[in-house]
């Protein structure tokens, strides 16, 4: 059963996979900027930094990410009413309508199969999802750190073990 159910989430892995290209194609972005439209969507407003944080990028590439956005009408930096000197990324109406009409029929079938399942089987449900996003977060941290294996990068300092060119 272990090998059923991995199977299970590597084959919705790979249709998330495809729905999150499909996605990126109609918004007319790449999915760099889909991800930070993803996690504006879920998150609300954030300010430039936070939004880095969440899709794990670093801040001269959100600007290029926020800049493009911008130019493609989904998003727009706006100052904090509470805080005249912070800067908010909003999703602007259009990127909410066109969200909407991409992941909405996607969350309302979502909603229907999940109708169908126990309160206790939701929770292990839930559980199950909680622990497979930890697993995944915690080797996504694995895999920023470069591999002993890993060639090094052409613009890395040659090794003090390597030969001379």
């Amino acid at each position: 059963m272990i090998e059923a159910v991995t199977k299970a989430v590597q084959n919705l892995q790979d249709a998330t996979d495809v729905m999150d290209e499909r996605a990126a194609r109609r918004l007319g972005v790449n999915r760099t900027d889909l991800r930070c439209l993803s996690r504006l969507s879920a998150r609300g407003p954030l300010t430039a930094s936070e939004l880095a944080t969440a899709a794990g990028l670093t801040g001269g590439a959100m600007t290029t990410v926020i800049d493009r956005l911008e130019r493609a009408g989904l998003a727009q930096r706006i100052r904090d009413s509470a805080d005249r000197r912070r800067v908010l990324v909003h999703l602007t109406e259009r990127a909410e309508r066109l969200t909407a009409e991409i992941w909405g029929p996607v969350l309302g079938d979502a909603r229907i199969e999940l109708g169908k399942f126990s309160l206790a089987e939701l929770g292990v449900i839930e559980r199950f999802l909680a622990l497979a996003l930890k697993n995944q977060q915690d080797h996504a941290a694995r895999l920023r750190s470069p591999s002993p294996h890993s060639p090094p990068s052409p613009h890395s300092p040659p090794s003090p073990h390597s030969p001379p060119n």
